[in-house]
């Protein structure tokens, strides 16, 4: 598996594979030619349906910029992955060279033909299973596993990972007004936020404070604000809703939370090696539930729950969004997105407390790697309506005048 750097980036909203994925392919080709005079991007597939919704074309532009860039929005897709593009480089009218890359999901990106381009495994175990068996044989927690493989000093990242996601939710906290976008949608974090705090039955109050953290963030990444991808912008609200909700609300030390966020990456990086975490590829399960299960281990972590638990309640936390589609409204990172970001956090919470309440009475039939191995076959089975093209589901029935 792949360094937790390349799964927890910071970057601008509101999509990691068709904002900041996109932006790295243009920044790249801009090193690799760096006389280029101006470029065409064809986009294929998911980035061309809804390209103009997630910013895809405007990134790409103001990365380039001051050199000129002509875009083309092609109906079918290319062979590797739904987020495709062919970008026509040229030298004084010349065209030097076709790059056909493609934006995977989580901000990575692949490009044909170019093997220097694969990623570094830096991690020897893939599956949950080999990990839990490794660590159970050498005797160390899961964060020390992390530690093991990542250095001894990646706390420090981690901790800047953690402030960036506080900030995310802090931002949006304090925020009004408007989204941008034809859907024209407020922002109700704040105000959420203030409900919380005037709500006097606590089983309420907490799990409205909750939700406004993660509605904050997503509203953030809906903006084009600073966010953490975990793992993907359009999920990013949950993990840090649950995290600050622990910070903020449980009163629990950063040092503490660190090590969560280091156990939910170890979830979101099984997910990302066996599956996929890109919307376009697996549905919005590949997104929001992966989110959902990663924020479950974090918070089953915080209960101090053992390792079996860890992975009941991540199980849990992916099982139950199977089958979830991606058919965001106009192409807009907003309808659905953002409740469903809200409602990811509950459900989160909900599979930690279920992992506390129900494991210690029975063992969990079902791993985290079968539900991992369903969730890429049923992503597969997806009809492309319902990956991200805005074709099928709400976007369809919806529609925008």
């Amino acid at each position: 598996m792949e360094s937790l750097k390349e799964l927890y980036r910071i970057g601008e909203g509101p999509s990691s594979s068709h904002t900041m994925g996109p932006q790295r392919i243009a920044k790249n080709i801009m090193k690799i030619y760096p006389r280029a005079t101006k470029f065409h991007v064809d986009l294929y597939g998911s980035l061309s349906l809804t390209g103009k919704g997630h910013l895809t074309d405007f990134m790409m532009e103001k990365t380039f910029a001051p050199i000129p860039v002509t875009f083309s929005f092609k109906s079918d897709t290319l062979p590797f992955h739904p987020n495709g593009m062919i970008v026509t480089v040229y030298e004084n009218d010349t065209i030097v060279d076709e790059i056909e890359a493609y934006s995977i999901g989580g901000g990575s990106v692949v490009y044909k033909g170019d093997q220097q381009n694969e990623p570094i495994q830096i991690y020897h175990q893939n599956s949950l299973k080999e990990i839990l068996d490794y660590v159970d044989k050498h005797g160390i927690s899961l964060y020390d596993y992390v530690l093991e493989n990542e250095g001894q000093d990646f706390d420090h990242y981690l901790y800047k990972i953690l402030d960036a996601m506080f900030l995310s939710v802090e931002n949006g906290l304090s925020k009004t007004g408007t989204i941008q976008g034809k859907l024209k949608l407020q922002r109700v974090a704040k105000s959420m936020y203030q409900q919380a705090q005037n709500t006097r039955r606590e089983v309420e109050r907490e799990r409205l404070f909750l939700t406004s953290y993660a509605y904050a963030v997503a509203e953030e990444n809906a903006d084009g604000g600073m966010i953490v991808t975990a793992p993907t912008c359009g999920a990013s609200g949950i993990l840090p809703a649950v995290l600050y909700y622990c910070y903020k609300n449980m009163h629990i030390e950063k040092k503490d939370i660190i090590k969560a966020l280091a156990i939910a990456g170890i979830i979101g990086n099984v997910v990302k090696t066996n599956a996929t975490i890109s919307g376009a590829d697996g549905g919005c399960q590949a997104e929001v539930g992966t989110a959902c299960a990663m924020a479950a281990s974090a918070m089953a972590w915080i209960y101090e729950l053992n390792n079996s638990l860890i992975e009941y309640a991540a199980e849990m936390g992916l099982e139950h969004n199977l089958g979830l589609i991606c058919d965001p409204v106009g192409g807009y990172v907003q309808i659905p997105c953002i409740e469903r970001n809200g409602y990811g956090s509950l459900r989160a919470l909900d599979a930690a407390m279920l992992a506390k309440q129900l494991g210690y009475v029975r063992k969990n039939k079902v791993s985290f790697d079968t539900i991992v191995k369903v969730m890429k076959d049923t992503g597969k089975d997806l009809a492309y309506e319902y990956k991200e093209t805005s074709l099928g589901g709400l976007a369809k029935e919806f529609g925008l005048s």
